[in-house]
């Protein structure tokens, strides 16, 4: 039986009053997406049309979803809001910090010694307040999620942008920052701008060494990294409903990656059957009972240009295989294309390494599909010319891959085995050498591929492909290897070619697992004694930001002018700093350290305006605060792309930041922003970006008169005492405004409590 049976239920029961409600007010038909999202009002039953990409919207999503590295503090900020119980499902999983190293045996007790401490305190807050915990080694957040609580036509949030994971179960599943998540389990509504739709029609059927996974890194290549930035992407046509759910699920989840708000699949016979062999019939036969309004309604497929904002089709008979890379997810390279733009790129050819697993192809059939071709490496006497690594999607599916000799396949081939977590994927990956800094390549099955990202190496290019291509390439050694048209040597010097990956979309005799490490809550969590020691490293109490005094804001200096790509990781870097995700003052000693500085094009190397010299971002913010001094970060386009980090926000805040003016957003981090009571803005005229000099004071004129629509004057004043007038814009609402004078969302939710 499924978690909150009883839950899903009495939504579908309310499903098509809702949905005739929302039709009959918009009067047309309705994507699947739009069913869901009017299904999940704060106000329950649809009264008004809402205008995609502009109006505001609150919604009532059904769970949250927490992984370990963002829960510390999502739940240190629940533990201010006073209330005693979390009021909607949540869950914790501990998958990011776990650090890839010897193979899973080891490197979880590793992990279960040297984070005791954090994850002792995730699983008694979790006792306290009512939210299930899955131990280290359950699994990667994401594909527990897919196994055990993802239902279609649901909504949730998950304080990880790769939450989108669960739309391959056919939900609206959106990645939020914890301050989001402590609105909801406050029993809040959820604020969101109401996405624009993208349609992507699928027609044809993935064959060969074609896989889902080239669908998106496809749709990658079209939209760009912000290309469906503020939109739902939903899948549709005889392609989609010809793949598995596991496959949807791999596409929704690399979504993030494109900037969109989430992406999803109408509800069809695969998730039926991903759900039956989950062990959810009762889910299952829910369903079927409203399954016409667990999808869009027929006119949309028949006419989706009418429909959606932008419409995409990608014939499945004829796609290529993709690796995506370097650097950036969205550089999209069809495997017959790679020889060519490595040699005029000057990427490393020699491929070090292949590692297989994440959030996004971690399932039973990825790992199948991979297999295969590993088999034929054996058979075939291939000898693998790179490192291999794996990590499964979860325990239950690790069990069973091991009892079908899925991984025996792989460690035939020399493979490590790493544990069910996130590790290389998330930067938590001792890779030796590393620390030498050489140019080198490797690929891999994840979602991104940021400089830096999987080891930590700035010169390491991270190549994303299909499991079964990481395969093919590992054991090539080559990236410029195509296996439908290239031969290998194999040990008795005979010239092979592998033949198509086989898989299995479920396991034929079943699912199976002896512990799947999922710890209930106790009925009654008041007794429970939740303990941060004063003088610890990993976690701190929170001290509530200062509310704004009203007044404009003068005399900031600039701290830093970032140059080109500033993501999440830029700004709050993953890795070895994922030990201080819940101590907020020491985490923010990572504060800007991986952004480039636009006037010497460094990282970490800034101007301290009060001495002259250059130093770390952390220490001369330090050094601002300190003197009481504000400051200003100014960015390029798609400021804060990446993870849904909040500690991206928290730290610039903590440290004395009180504002980031940027050429644009990322969607969760502009949200990030706005609800630590930071002030977000963009410019007007974004080269009004290249007039920033190094020296400047920025006076905020007319913040004092701060209001939903209304333009920002900014009196910019150089070193030699001229200046100058920009102007930005905000997408502010008035509540969002209350957040910023309160000083953020949360000291909001606290004054809204003392006073009920």
């Amino acid at each position: 039986m499924a978690f909150d049976i009883e839950m899903i239920k009495h939504k579908y029961a309310q499903l098509e009053e809702r949905i005739t409600l929302a039709k009959n007010i918009l009067n047309r038909p309705l994507t699947s997406s739009e069913k869901i999202l009017y299904a999940h009002l704060w106000d329950k039953k649809p009264s008004q049309s809402f205008k995609r990409g502009e109006d505001y919207v609150n919604f009532a999503p059904d769970r949250i979803a927490c992984q370990d590295a963002t829960a510390q503090m999502a739940l240190l900020q629940f533990m201010q809001a006073g209330k005693t119980k979390v009021a909607v499902p949540t869950t914790v999983h501990c998958d990011h910090l776990i650090q890839a190293k010897e193979g899973a045996a080891a490197d979880l007790k590793s992990a279960n010694s040297s984070s005791a401490e954090v994850f002792n305190f995730l699983e008694s807050v979790s006792n306290k307040y009512g939210i299930g915990f899955w131990k280290p080694g359950a699994g990667i957040i994401h594909q527990v999620v897919l196994e055990n609580y993802a239902f279609p036509g649901g909504m949730m949030i998950g304080t990880d942008s790769h939450t989108v994971n669960a739309g391959g179960l056919g939900m609206v599943a959106i990645g939020v920052g914890g301050a989001d998540a402590v609105d909801v389990m406050a029993g809040m509504p959820w604020e969101l701008k109401f996405p624009k739709m993208i349609g992507v029609k699928l027609t044809g059927k993935l064959n060969g060494w074609t896989a889902p996974k080239d669908v998106i890194l496809k749709v990658a290549g079209i939209l760009t990294v912000k290309g469906g930035t503020g939109a739902i992407i939903e899948y549709f046509g005889p392609g989609a409903e010809s793949m598995s759910c596991t496959g949807k699920g791999t596409i929704c989840n690399m979504g993030a990656e494109v900037g969109a708000t989430t992406s999803t699949f109408g509800y069809d016979s695969s998730m039926e059957r991903y759900l039956r062999a989950t062990g959810r019939d009762d889910v299952a036969d829910a369903a079927n009972q409203v399954k016409e309004h667990l999808t869009a309604d027929p006119e949309v497929y028949a006419q989706p240009e009418k429909y959606f904002d932008q419409v995409i089709e990608i014939n499945l008979d004829s796609l290529m295989p993709h690796i995506n890379g370097p650097f950036t997810p969205d550089l999209a390279t069809p495997v017959d294309q790679m020889s060519e733009k490595a040699t005029e790129g000057e990427w490393p050819l020699k491929v070090e390494w292949g590692l297989i697993g994440s959030c996004t192809n971690s399932s039973y059939e990825d790992l199948s599909r991979a297999a295969s071709i590993a088999q034929q490496a054996v058979d075939k006497k291939l000898v693998t010319k790179a490192e291999f690594g794996i990590n499964p999607g979860s325990e239950q599916v690790r069990y069973t891959a091991e009892r079908d000799g899925l991984l025996r396949i792989f460690e035939d081939l020399n493979a490590k085995i790493f544990t069910n977590a996130c590790g290389p994927c998330i930067g938590q990956w001792d890779r030796a050498g590393a620390d030498k800094a050489e140019k080198n390549s490797i690929i891999h099955s994840f979602n991104r591929n940021f400089s830096k990202r999987a080891d930590g190496n700035p010169n390491t290019h991270a190549f994303v492909a299909s499991p079964e291509m990481v395969a093919a390439v590992a054991i090539s050694g080559r990236l410029d290897f195509n296996p439908m048209t290239d031969s290998l040597l194999n040990e008795e010097g005979e010239s092979v070619m592998l033949d198509a990956p086989q898989g299995m979309e479920l396991p034929p005799k079943g699912f199976e697992v002896e512990d799947n490490g999922y710890l209930a809550p106790e009925a009654d969590g008041s007794g429970v004694n939740v303990v941060v020691k004063e003088d610890s490293e990993r976690l701190q109490l929170l001290t509530p930001f200062n509310p704004w005094d009203g007044k404009n804001l003068m005399n900031a200096k600039l701290l830093l002018k970032a140059f080109g790509k500033c993501t999440t990781d830029h700004i709050s870097m993953a890795g070895p700093w994922l030990r201080y995700r819940g101590h907020l003052d020491n985490i923010s000693n990572n504060c800007f350290i991986g952004a480039v500085n636009a006037f010497n094009e460094k990282t970490n190397f800034v101007k301290n305006q009060l001495t002259g010299d250059y130093g770390g971002v952390p220490d001369v913010q330090r050094a601002y605060k300190k003197e009481g001094i504000p400051t200003v970060v100014v960015g390029d386009h798609n400021y804060g792309e990446g993870s849904s980090r909040e500690h991206a926000a928290m730290e610039p805040r903590h440290l004395g930041v009180k504002v980031v003016l940027v050429k644009s957003f990322a969607r969760i981090h502009e949200t990030n922003l706005k609800k630590q009571g930071m002030l977000g803005i963009t410019f007007a005229n974004e080269n009004d970006y290249d007039l920033i000099q190094e020296d400047d004071v920025f006076n905020f004129v007319d913040l004092a008169s701060f209001a939903p629509g209304k333009a920002i004057t900014i009196e910019v004043v150089h070193a030699d005492g001229s200046k100058y007038t920009i102007s930005a814009n905000h997408t502010y609402n008035a509540q969002q405004i209350e957040w910023y004078k309160e000083g953020s969302a949360l000291n909001l939710i606290k004054k809204q409590n003392s006073l009920s």
